[in-house]
């Protein structure tokens, strides 16, 4: 299998990782049950819109996006979530709704919840549905440099 961006951009920075197969999967949720990996500890890519502006925001796949603590975090005006035709564009490497959390990698802002900087490690969609890239956190925020607010609330288990 040829190696996505994201791998080689991994890879050129000599950073650890990796790569776990799991069954095809589509929301976050499934692939933390596919990939026997907790809910809390999957990244899920959330694609919104600030005062115009594609951002990523990051949180883990057990949690929702808090828009409105969102917008108070950034002094936006608006803020809401992305559209899949405003977004898929800008990952054609990428299918639509597997986007890693690089947004410096598609020249994005990146908000990453506070409670993903809390973990170790990091798992998160390697450019499609059925494999994930597992690195440190720590080596992920050296090389993002994401703004990590309080932006993730709890949400109901999927069913």
């Amino acid at each position: 299998m040829p190696l996505t961006r994201l791998e080689k951009y991994l890879d050129l920075e000599h950073i650890n990782y990796k790569r776990i197969v799991h069954s095809r999967a589509y929301t976050a949720q499934k692939t933390a049950a596919y990939s026997h990996i907790s809910g809390n500890e999957i990244a899920k890519t959330v694609m919104v819109k600030i005062d115009g502006k594609l951002c990523m925001v990051v949180i883990p796949a057990s949690f929702q996006v808090d828009l409105k603590e969102l917008q108070r975090a950034t002094a936006a005006k608006d803020v809401r979530l992305a559209t899949e035709s405003e977004f898929k564009n800008a990952f054609k490497d990428c299918e639509v709704g597997a986007q890693p959390p690089f947004g410096n990698l598609y020249n994005m802002e990146v908000f990453v919840a506070e409670k993903l900087s809390e973990d170790s490690t990091i798992a998160f969609n390697a450019c499609n549905h059925a494999e994930l890239i597992q690195m440190t956190y720590k080596d992920y925020q050296r090389l993002v440099h994401p703004t990590v607010i309080k932006i993730a609330r709890t949400t109901i288990a999927e069913a």
